[in-house]
């Protein structure tokens, strides 16, 4: 298989960067220096005591183990240094690390080195570009531990494609009806094409279409949280509002542990491109800036935990304690809740068996590979929405935007209206509904009814994407936590006084700006009532947050 362009080469000199004599010393005043010999590994994949290593004389090789041979990825000479984001977020190591030839290096412990990027502002620069596109690099080769067989046409296969994407984990992606190598795979680990997909993972085990959470035990994501200690603040939901709360807390000095329940970015995440958002004139990709609001609260300290959902919120006493999906009992003094929303599924017959097999809920380059060339319908009017049309015109056949009001715009931002509007391959359907989805295995056939003239059109198209409204992730807080009449958390002044006596709120004072009904638990972002739904607003949300949260600890 042809290896896909890495777009981290560009910027080679940024990955494998030389420290200058300075940089070097002041590395080397809170690392011990060690000599080492020719064949050393000094770390190997799978490990878990991952250490940062300089270069001062000799050489070491990055390799790639896999199937018996090595893929060689680099070699470091002097004044360059190992390490990417796994380094920093405890995860094990995805590479090895040979010396190439005998000499010495400057080892730093990973805690120290995190130290160092948090006081030492130019190396922070330095270290964390190259940690951030050395990942890059490995994503866009499929260089990993984790393989993915499966097939395009299957959901099961979409869903952890996503899951690993989204939570930048390099993986291979093997599919059933492209890959020659396929059956050479099947065969080495007795794999049937029943049984797809499956994960292989560390090259040893084989999981059957494995659920989040098997995915990230295998994988150990999750190895280096200890869910015994008492934090000074959970955050449950790792989208803007949630990794904005971590960084700012983290970078305060606060012990942090955040709970993501499938992967951090929420539905800004899923976003093919936010254009409107500050300081970022070319836009981002949700999925882009989740990544890089990922690594800065690691980078802090902050803990994040993925395919960790909370499932019960318990509120009666401090320090306060939240349930999670593996049956884990996670404490904490406050509590930042940033479980987000979700996306309104309209009431259709076949709706649950086409979902992955046709019908979709994010827009990013996986959904575009599958639907490319085809024609497609998008159903919602908001800038998500907007967003989808406008990526992924430019690879299908063409889009159908529906959505039930007159035009676009109350709900949209103007430029994406404008995109739309001048876009060949966009059609938007005002007043129109769709009412059917029709099909075998895979949507075949899509119907909408257009309200003003009553007339139902049929059209063979394969991909829907749905994106219309938002309906609150609350369910885990089981009563404990007052909400208004949608079931959004209410906070602040929103609060009404037959809310607190329900809550039993005994403090003289009212509510700070973001609390809820109970002091010490706080709302960020699309969760809480009466939110602006914007990545903006849910980043200031997330940062204010912090600052009542100090206040509470230090009642």
């Amino acid at each position: 298989m042809a290896i896909p362009p890495d777009p981290a080469e560009q910027r080679r000199e940024q990955m494998f960067p030389r420290l200058d004599p300075g940089q070097i010393e002041r590395i080397a005043r809170h690392a011990t220096r060690r000599r080492v010999q020719r064949g050393e590994i000094l770390f190997d994949q799978g490990s878990h005591r991952n250490q940062f290593h300089v270069v001062i004389e000799g050489a070491i090789d990055i390799v790639l183990p896999r199937d018996g041979t090595e893929d060689h990825i680099t070699t470091h000479h002097p004044g360059q240094f190992t390490g990417e984001t796994a380094l920093l977020a405890g995860r094990r190591s995805l590479v090895r690390a040979r010396v190439a030839e005998s000499g010495e290096v400057l080892v730093l412990e990973a805690d120290a080195l995190r130290g160092l990027v948090q006081t030492d502002s130019e190396l922070s620069e330095l270290l964390m570009r190259a940690f951030i596109l050395r990942r890059v690099s490995l994503i866009s080769r499929g260089w990993g531990d984790a393989v993915i067989v499966g097939s395009q046409h299957s959901p099961a296969t979409l869903r952890l494609r996503q899951f690993l994407t989204r939570n930048a984990h390099p993986h291979l992606y093997l599919d059933l009806e492209r890959e020659e190598e396929v059956q050479a795979t099947l065969d080495r680990f007795g794999i049937g094409v029943d049984d797809v997909p499956v994960l292989i993972c560390r090259g040893e085990l084989v999981l059957r279409n494995p659920s989040f959470q098997e995915v990230a035990e295998c994988l150990e994501l999750n190895a280096d949280i200890d869910v015994a200690a008492v934090r000074d603040l959970l955050v449950v939901g790792g989208g803007p509002s949630g990794l904005a709360a971590a960084v700012y807390a983290a970078s305060e000095g606060l012990g942090v542990l955040v709970l993501e329940k499938h992967a951090p970015g929420g539905q800004a995440g899923t976003s093919s491109k936010i254009e409107n958002y500050l300081g970022f004139p070319t836009g981002i990709s949700g999925q882009a800036l989740a990544g890089r609001a990922f690594t800065q609260a690691e980078k802090f300290g902050a803990q994040i935990a993925v395919a960790q959902g909370a499932v019960k919120l318990r509120c009666e006493k401090r320090p306060f304690a939240v349930e999670v999906a593996s049956g884990d009992v996670v404490r904490a003094r406050a509590i930042v809740i940033a479980s987000g929303a979700r996306y309104r599924k309209p009431v259709l017959e076949n709706l649950a068996a086409f979902e992955g097999a046709g019908v979709y809920y994010a827009a990013t380059p996986i959904e575009a590979q599958v639907c490319g060339g085809e024609e497609i319908v998008i159903v919602g009017g908001g800038n998500s929405a907007g967003q989808a049309a406008v990526y992924l015109a430019d690879g299908v056949k063409h889009v159908h935007l529906l959505v039930r009001a007159d035009g676009l715009a109350a709900s949209m931002s103007r430029y994406l209206i404008r995109r739309i509007e001048e876009h060949p391959r966009i059609t938007l359907r005002a007043r129109t509904e769709l009412v059917a989805l029709e099909g075998e295995a895979h949507l075949e056939r899509v119907r909408w009814r257009c309200s003003a003239s009553g007339e139902v059109g049929s059209r063979p198209i394969r991909h829907v994407f749905l994106m219309t409204g938002a309906e609150p992730n609350t369910a885990w807080l089981a009563g404990c936590i007052a909400l208004d009449e949608k079931g959004f958390v209410k906070t602040g002044s929103d609060l009404s006084a037959d809310d607190l006596a329900a809550a039993e709120w005994r403090l003289a004072r009212a509510p700070h700006l973001l609390e809820t009904s109970v002091p010490g638990i706080f709302a960020v972002g699309d969760v809480r009532s009466g939110n602006v739904k914007r990545v903006a607003s849910a980043v200031g949300e997330g940062s204010i947050s912090v600052q009542l949260v100090h206040k509470v600890l230090a009642e």
